[in-house]
């Protein structure tokens, strides 16, 4: 049955919850180091594709009214010649949802086809940092609800995120309600979280992405010169970074364009981003303008993200604005 999915939030939460422990399953099983050794991808592509089974086909049973945008589709495992990769997706969907058919799993992870036009849709990463996956650092499943392009719930599954007692965490934003983080273990012991409140920007600390080829880590280094900032950058994969921020560990987090004309996914964006802004924070394109979710499946309108605690946000921007335009 249909219901509202910001009062029925935990059916969202679940379903990230029942794809983190997949993606758990099929990290702690498949990924070794001979697969490391090998460069071998298919323990990833199996939990990516699972993930968005899990989480697709609760979200069409809760909320059948809301079509949903996500990164992968089915077809690529239709193919003869995936059958293995296949088999194993459903393999390791059906030890939680022994329910599903391989059909059934198949059809739920077309069910993330929509094209992003609809006034109220979901937008699904179901593996936010794949290396971070396979390295068996950082990751998240991120999931954002928005609405006449506005996001107004965000959920980040963080499996290896620390916190103080364990390992795993879930972070819940709903626009207006703020952001409350749980562990994955427990997710309905939730607890406010907040960014930083620093005003001094030479007290701030970056979070950055492990690869550089995410974000340019020179200019980021440049920016934190003009700023003054002397703390060594928290490095980790994922829209765990927006988690970092959002909790206070960082203060800046920066996705600088590396390339011209690339157009950032709004599933790598939406959950964070409403997690930081709930949280206290502000999160804005290199230019200062809000991100736009109304352009269909990526940020065609914006270039790269600045995200940081309230207090500091004007002057990174122009820092980041100067560094940019000296380089062009």
């Amino acid at each position: 049955m249909s219901s509202d999915p910001i009062r029925n939030y935990q059916a969202a939460v679940e379903a990230v919850r029942l794809a983190c422990e997949l993606c758990q399953h099929v990290q702690s099983s498949l990924v070794t180091e001979d697969t490391l050794e090998k460069k071998d991808r298919s323990p990833v592509t199996v939990a990516d594709f699972g993930s968005q089974a899990i989480v697709c086909e609760a979200l069409v049973n809760t909320f059948p009214d809301i079509p949903i945008v996500a990164e992968e589709d089915a077809k690529a495992l239709r193919e003869d010649e995936a059958s293995t990769l296949r088999d194993n997706v459903i393999r390791n969907v059906q030890r939680l949802k022994p329910e599903m058919t391989g059909d059934k799993v198949l059809e739920a992870i077309d069910k993330g086809n929509h094209d992003a036009s609809a006034d109220r849709y979901w937008t699904l990463d179901p593996i936010d940092g794949t290396k971070g996956f396979l390295r068996g650092e950082q990751y998240a499943a991120a999931l954002g609800l928005i609405e006449n392009g506005e996001v107004i719930m965000g959920i980040l599954g963080c499996p290896n995120l620390p916190y103080e007692g364990g390992k795993g965490c879930m972070f819940i934003a709903r626009k207006g309600l703020g952001t409350a983080w749980a562990p994955l273990l427990d997710v309905k012991n939730v607890r406010p979280v907040r960014t930083d409140e620093i005003t001094d920007v030479k007290q701030a600390r970056f979070c950055e992405s492990v690869e550089s080829g995410h974000s340019s880590h020179s200019h980021s280094a440049l920016i934190a010169k003009r700023l003054g900032v002397v703390a060594p950058p928290v490095r980790m994969d994922s829209q765990c970074k927006y988690a970092a921020v959002a909790r206070g560990e960082a203060s800046i987090y920066l996705r600088l364009p590396t390339r011209k004309g690339y157009e950032e996914k709004i599933w790598d964006h939406a959950a964070g981003s409403l997690v930081i802004t709930e949280a206290g924070g502000r999160v804005s394109d290199v230019r200062g303008n809000t991100l736009d979710f109304t352009q269909g499946r990526t940020l065609k309108n914006n270039a790269g993200v600045i995200a940081t605690s309230a207090a500091i946000h004007d002057e990174v921007l122009e820092a980041v604005k100067a560094v940019l335009e000296s380089e062009e």
